[in-house]
This record gives C-alpha cells, structure tokens and sequence, in this order.
C-alpha cells in the first residue's frame, strides 16, 4: 500500500530546477510504495579538497530526499512540510562515481515526520546514514 498522497513527483521536482538539488546534479530514480530514491554524483561538486565525498553533500542528498518525501506525503492544498532537524553518521569515503540515497518514514504524524535516509555507494556498501525530522505545516 502506498504512503503518497502526490503519486506523481514530477510536478514537484520541476519545481527544483535551479537550486541545491540541480546544483549538485541529484536526480530523484524511483519512488517506491514507503521510499524515494535518488543518486548523486561524486564529482567535482560533491568532494571536498583531498577528494572524498564531503560530508556536507551526503547531508545535502538525505535532506533533499527526505524533505520531497515529506511533502509528498501531504495534500499540497492544505500543508508543506520543512525540516526541522538533521543528523549524519558518514560510515564509509567514496572518491567517484554516485552514491544512491533511499529515504523511508519512521513517523507520519499530523505535526511532524521522521524519515530514515541510508545512502550506500554503487557496491552498495553503507556511506552515511541519516534521521530528519521534518515540520508539517499549515498553509
């Protein structure tokens, strides 16, 4: 059973066009029935001076992913949602390619979200993991 209420985020990502997310080359790659999944590249963009993924980029990533699903989760008629609080533990470096980002809900509430965001590179292994907490508010 799906959690959306937006089923389609097409809309929504069109709206993203020319910020953070563009920036940095974050493309959204699936929206499953409980997450939302998206790849960054590990570029020139993305790594800090000794060549690593920075970690602000990885925070860039789980926040992005996990504040799109938060507002897909909403009737946009009625709410938006903006985050709160966001935490990392960078696990693993990575030097190129993508790194992947799959965002779940720990909490649908009627004031607040939780999402659960897990960023693993091409191999799959573990790169950081993240917790957002996100407002839902009132329009």
């Amino acid at each position: 059973m799906s959690i959306w209420f937006q089923k389609d985020c097409e809309d929504f990502v069109k709206q993203l066009k020319g910020n953070m997310m563009a920036h940095l080359g974050i493309e959204i790659i699936e929206l499953g029935d409980d997450y939302i999944k998206g790849k960054m590249p590990v570029d020139h963009r993305t790594t800090q001076p000794a060549g690593l993924l920075h970690g602000g980029a990885s925070v860039v990533l789980a926040e992005s992913l996990g504040s799109l699903g938060a507002n897909l989760v909403v009737d946009w008629n009625q709410y938006y949602c903006v985050g709160l609080s966001v935490n990392a533990n960078h696990l693993r470096s990575v030097r190129s390619g993508f790194v992947m980002g799959v965002a779940q809900p720990l909490h649908l509430g009627k004031r607040s979200q939780v999402w659960s965001i897990e960023i693993t590179d091409e191999e799959e292994k573990r790169v950081c993991v993240s917790r957002l907490t996100m407002a839902v508010m009132t329009k």
